[in-house]
């Protein structure tokens, strides 16, 4: 059964798995959700983009199995539609600007930290979300 995102109450969440130098596979996924489900209880709205760790078979079997994950697709390419894409360019254009790191770990925890501070924060969270456009509630 299909159920419509618009009716959602927030607030936004924004969690976040890095794994650097490593290739993301459906069971990196399947884990990735796994833990959120531990974490955050009740229904959650996952926003995704089309690559082929979220539409793989294994991944829409476990998603069959938990009904209070709801994925929703963005087009194909929609870079614009892609919250994600907002707080990349934060984190870019902010807290990381001018960090050097010494390798990709250390950019890694970095970029946790930051995002992970600004996950708290519902008027960032709100202000990525509300410039895509998606028909979500944002009272």
């Amino acid at each position: 059964m299909q159920r419509d995102p618009r009716r959602w109450q927030t607030p936004f969440g924004r969690y976040v798995a890095l794994y650097p130098n490593a290739n993301i596979t459906a069971a990196v996924v399947v884990d990735f959700l796994r833990a959120l489900r531990r974490h955050v209880r009740g229904p959650l709205i996952l926003i995704w983009d089309r690559i082929a760790t979220h539409r793989a078979r294994s991944t829409r079997a476990f998603l069959d199995r938990c009904p209070q994950l709801h994925p929703v697709l963005l087009p194909p390419y929609a870079p614009e539609l892609n919250a994600v894409e907002y707080v990349w360019s934060y984190l870019k254009a902010g807290p990381l600007a001018n960090h050097a790191p010494d390798d990709a770990l250390e950019l890694a925890r970095t970029a946790v930290c930051h995002a992970r501070t600004i996950a708290g924060k519902q008027h960032l969270l709100r202000g990525f979300v509300h410039p895509t456009g998606l028909p979500l509630r944002l009272d």
